[in-house]
This record gives structure tokens, C-alpha cells and sequence, in this order.
């Protein structure tokens, strides 16, 4: 028996759309090794022989510090899915796409330099050699364009452009 008041069954949930495009800006390995490194240098430094609760404090309260610091930095995921072009929480929906151009080093560089444009979107690691420049065309929208650091600029700027000429 049926509490609903409709006799037509429920709709099924959509199927889950995987992403045309995903990626995490995480830390290179070295960074980590170097951060816990320095941080366990630090700590020994502060321990300098103390006894008592002296000579455990800093190691619990730095080590946890550092590995979450490091794990905030590589926190920020790139995506295009459901029609969006996803960078943390930013959202940008792929309608508004004018073009999408892979940057290596040196056009981030350049993009980024000088000349760049106050109001662009930039999401910009430095441990992340390439980068996409996404150029927007809404009028509502000051911001000219976006740049987001990528491992795949080329594959990043493949999946923008082509989930926006398939919707």
C-alpha cells in the first residue's frame, strides 16, 4: 500500500555522470618530504633537550600542523562535468565559453605578467607547470577570463571545448 497519493511510480535518479574531465592540484611528492622534513628539524630545534612535557609538545603540535597545511595547499580539484567547468567551488557553465587555450609555462607567464587583466579568475599553483586560459563571453560577466593550472592544459582545454559544442 502506497502512502503517495499519485499512482504513477517514482522517476529512477539520473545515473551518475562521470566527468569529462578530472583532476586534483595536488603537492609533488618532494614537497611533502621536505615540508615534515623542515617541520621535524623545527621541532627538534625547539625540543633542544627539555624534559617533561617540553619535549613532546612541539613534535604533536607541528607535525599535525604541517601535514594539514600541506594537504589545504594540494586541496583544489579541477573538472568539467554537467556542463560546468568546476575549480574548487567556483562554477562555470560551459555556454559561456568563448574559447579555451592549453598555456605552457611560458604563456602563464605571459597571461599572468604585466599585462594581465585585474578582474580575470585565476587559480594558479605554482608547482603546476601548464595552465588553461578559458575566454568568457557573457556580457553580464566583468570577468574577461579564467586561468586555471593544469598537469593536462591540452586535454583540459579538449574537454571544455567539446562538452560545450556537445550541449
Amino acid at each position: 500500500m502506497s502512502l503517495s497519493p499519485s499512482s504513477s511510480p517514482a522517476p529512477a535518479p539520473a545515473p551518475p555522470v562521470s566527468p569529462a574531465y578530472a583532476e586534483r592540484l595536488g603537492l609533488p611528492w618532494w614537497y611533502w618530504l621536505a615540508g615534515l622534513g623542515l617541520t621535524g628539524l623545527f621541532a627538534a630545534e625547539l625540543w633542544l633537550g627539555a624534559d617533561g612535557w617540553r619535549s613532546w609538545v612541539p613534535f604533536t603540535l607541528l607535525l599535525p600542523a604541517t601535514v594539514a597545511a600541506l594537504w589545504w595547499l594540494g586541496r583544489i580539484r579541477v573538472a568539467v562535468v554537467d556542463g560546468e567547468l568546476r575549480v574548487d567551488d567556483a562554477r562555470l557553465p560551459v555556454r559561456f565559453v568563448a574559447d579555451a587555450i592549453p598555456l605552457d609555462a611560458a604563456g602563464r607567464r605571459e597571461v599572468l605578467g604585466v599585462g594581465s587583466d585585474p578582474l580575470a579568475f585565476v587559480v594558479q599553483r605554482p608547482w603546476v607547470g601548464g595552465a588553461v586560459q578559458v575566454v568568457l563571453n557573457d556580457a553580464a560577466d566583468p570577468t574577461p577570463f579564467w586561468v586555471v593550472s593544469s598537469r593536462r592544459p591540452v586535454e583540459l582545454a579538449a574537454a571544455i571545448m567539446a562538452v560545450r559544442d556537445a550541449g
